[in-house]
């Protein structure tokens, strides 16, 4: 992902760029209904690398105890976890308050 990072911010160092990139994205955090009222949240607007989603995913599984997977650039959850999803990623990742977004 650095050679990626280096072409998107012209030279800055990669873990300036990572914050930048990190700040500009809206998170948005909502929740869906699937076959037989089955809740699932899903988790948009996250630019990254295909690899970096599915840890990403992995993480949030293992911290809310559910089952999900990352679809079409999309994280999705088992389950209503639209607020602690957005203390997960505000709290632990480094993402600001203002750029998570919970729709309802």
């Amino acid at each position: 992902m650095s050679s990626d990072l280096s072409s998107i911010c012209g030279g800055l160092p990669p873990e300036i760029c990572e914050q930048l990139i990190r700040e500009q994205q809206v998170i948005k955090i909502r929740l869906d209904r699937r076959k037989f009222g089955k809740e699932v949240t899903i988790i948009e607007g996250l630019v990254d690398s295909p690899d970096n989603l599915k840890r990403l995913a992995k993480k949030l599984k293992s911290r809310l105890a559910t089952g999900g997977t990352v679809k079409d650039g999309k994280i999705e959850l088992q389950g209503d976890h639209r607020h602690r999803v957005k203390q997960i990623l505000i709290d632990e990742l480094g993402y600001p308050p203002e750029n998570v977004i919970i729709v309802d």
